[in-house]
């Protein structure tokens, strides 16, 4: 194939596949681990020059489109939908160390969250212990290093975090029930005074929105900005990054929040109002 038809092919392919991500040109360039001035070079109608084979297979991943499209050398758009979903394996907690990486992967982009029972970046050690102590054995030490580590990057002031979850899964914790029954009243205590400052010192940045479950529901789900969403399936994770996907799961968010009951400022309240209600 001609190398100018080429690169008019894939300028005009590259331009619909930025305006589409709603990203500029800069956010798809770090997207896609490059210089802005690489994606300016490429969409420049003055060169035939093409990319590097890994970034136009970077390109095609974070569109959800197949290479060959992207190339002009079919008309099929659609990536295999195998391309596009990966199965994450041995994860025995939802701690895990490729979070990190796809958090540090992700800077810059919003991070919205949905927790298992309530973020674990949020949880004393005591808490993480207990609830993770069994399955993570002899790696808990590991699994709560990396939690301070999450929390430290969740500090960080470009970082912006949204979590949900509902509000049964907190009353549960604050009664000792479920999976939580055996929990000292003790380490409850000490966690809700840990969530209540936590949520103080970090609003706005970090933003807790809690629903209720009888209205709403959601699987325990990460999304990383545009590039990926992960769910834990309890032993491991899905990992979607088809941007139809993904933006589907981000709008499934935003729902989310608008149903949620409590909302991030008035967090801080609802959970000493629950405090008051702890009995030794």
């Amino acid at each position: 194939m001609d190398r100018r038809v080429t690169a008019s092919v894939l300028r005009e392919r590259l331009t619909e596949i930025i305006r589409r991500s709603g990203l500029s040109q800069a956010q798809f360039a770090s997207a896609l681990k490059v210089d802005r001035s690489t994606v300016v070079q490429i969409l420049s109608p003055t060169t035939d020059r093409l990319p590097r084979a890994e970034t136009l297979a970077h390109i095609a991943r974070l569109g959800g489109v197949s290479l060959d499209w992207l190339l002009g050398i079919t008309s099929f758009e659609q990536a295999s939908v195998v391309d596009q979903v990966e199965i994450a394996p041995d994860a025995a907690s939802p701690i895990d160390g490729r979070l990190m990486q796809w958090h540090r992967e992700a800077a810059g982009y919003k991070i919205r969250h949905v927790a298992v029972t309530f973020p674990d970046l949020l949880k004393t050690d005591e808490i993480i212990e207990f609830e993770y102590g069994r399955s993570l054995h002899p790696d808990l030490g590991s699994a709560i290093e990396a939690v301070h580590a999450h929390f430290s990057y969740l500090r960080r002031p470009e970082i912006e975090f949204e979590a949900s979850n509902s509000i049964q899964a907190i009353t549960t914790f604050v009664a000792g029930e479920g999976a939580w029954r055996g929990l000292s009243v003790a380490d409850r205590r000490r966690q809700l005074e840990h969530l209540i400052d936590l949520c103080r010192d970090l609003y706005p940045t970090f933003r807790w929105f809690l629903y209720d479950e009888r209205e709403v529901y959601s699987a325990p789900v990460t999304i990383f900005g545009p590039l990926r969403a992960a769910f834990y399936t309890g032993q491991g994770y899905l990992v979607l990054t088809a941007p139809h996907h993904v933006q589907a799961l981000a709008r499934q968010f935003d729902r989310l929040i608008r149903a949620a009951v409590v909302q991030p400022k008035d967090v801080p309240a609802y959970l000493i109002s629950l405090l008051a209600g702890l009995q030794d």
